[in-house]
């Protein structure tokens, strides 16, 4: 593909770095600039090893602050090929807990750099969305680049906004887009409250593990490591003004996962604490990859069960990653929305 200059928002996140190791490692003459803001789920220590790459440099700002995107655009010495967008509020609990920060980073933020992608006349936008924006299915079915949109959580709603914009930015304005969508993520440097190392770490301290409702809520998992070898795929070989689903192919009940965590670390399932279930829960997810198949290539190559074993592995021989985490402000959002949903019944297997 030749050195292209592409900017990664929100590139000390969970996806974003890992797709940043992605770059480093298989498009090692690319300029990097890694633009993120550093809220709660932002790690530089998620990019040990990176930062002296010779094309990677990290800038530290907020894409909901337009005066300073625009700013640092003007300050590039050329306009970039790619900006790939990770940077976002990312998880459903915060969203109903406090909607304003997903619509001011999820929307305003989105519409900030599609501006400025359409102010320098080139350079493709690549909007990181969810499968989450099409709302929930029933017990069959899966979600495809034709299925309507239909958010149930203010989180979900705010990226489905910033998927509309994306799509009138490329009808209205032709500013070179892609939407990708792409299901339940799990892996190294996920951020401890989503599911998988909520559970690992929790099970680890041998604390309770909480289980929304009966745990029979299904999503379909996928290792980062698939989804950012998706991403780089539509990225360079998408069509501009497309839609792209990925998912692993790989749908679990959230006990599922749960109670194989639970034997996994702890060596039982007795922490497993059932509790009210979440506003707005949405019962299903699945994606239909056929299209990314047929167009881009792409399949998921890392089997749940080797993935699921090598993340927990990472967790267990992590912990001097993700203990500084737990303290302060996580501490403090944990006791706050856990502790409203009142446990149920207690007990680990079906």
């Amino acid at each position: 593909m030749g050195k292209k200059y592409i900017i990664v928002t929100g590139g000390c996140g969970f996806i974003g770095s890992n797709f940043i190791r992605l770059l480093v490692k298989e498009r090692p003459d690319w300029s990097i600039l890694n633009l993120d803001a550093l809220t709660y789920a932002g790690n530089l220590d998620n990019l040990r090893g990176v930062q002296g790459h010779p094309g990677y440099r990290f800038v530290r700002g907020d894409i909901a602050n337009e005066a300073f995107v625009r700013q640092l655009f003007s300050s590039l010495e050329a306009p970039v090929d790619y900006v790939v967008n990770f940077a976002a509020e990312s998880h459903v609990d915060r969203s109903i807990l406090g909607p304003k920060a997903f619509i001011e980073t999820n929307v305003n933020g989105v519409f900030n750099l599609l501006e400025c992608v359409r102010a320098q006349g080139k350079g493709r936008f690549l909007q990181v969305s969810t499968d989450e924006v099409f709302g929930s299915l029933g017990d069959e079915g899966a979600f495809s680049e034709t299925t309507p949109i239909d958010p149930s959580s203010p989180y979900s709603a705010s990226k489905a906004a910033a998927d509309l914009l994306v799509n009138a930015w490329s009808h209205t304005f032709k500013v070179d887009t892609i939407i990708t969508r792409c299901s339940n993520n799990y892996g190294s440097y996920q951020f401890p409250e989503k599911l998988i190392p909520l559970m690992i770490i929790n099970a680890r301290q041998r604390k309770p593990l909480p289980v929304y409702g009966t745990g029979q809520n299904v999503r379909d998992w996928i290792h980062v490591s698939d989804h950012c070898l998706g991403i780089l795929a539509a990225l360079e070989r998408g069509v501009s003004g497309q839609v792209y689903c990925f998912g692993g192919q790989a749908e679990r009940t959230n006990l599922f996962i749960t109670e194989l965590i639970a034997q996994t670390v702890a060596g039982t399932t007795d922490l497993i604490t059932f509790v009210n279930d979440r506003p707005g829960h949405d019962w299903r997810y699945a994606m239909d990859i056929t299209k990314v198949r047929a167009e881009l290539g792409w399949t998921p190559l890392m089997p749940f069960e080797d993935g699921i074993r090598a993340t927990v592995a990472w967790y267990l021989e992590n912990e001097d990653w993700w203990k500084p985490i737990l303290s302060g402000d996580y501490l403090a959002y944990y006791d706050k929305w856990y502790g409203q949903l009142a446990p149920t019944t207690k007990g680990g297997s079906l």
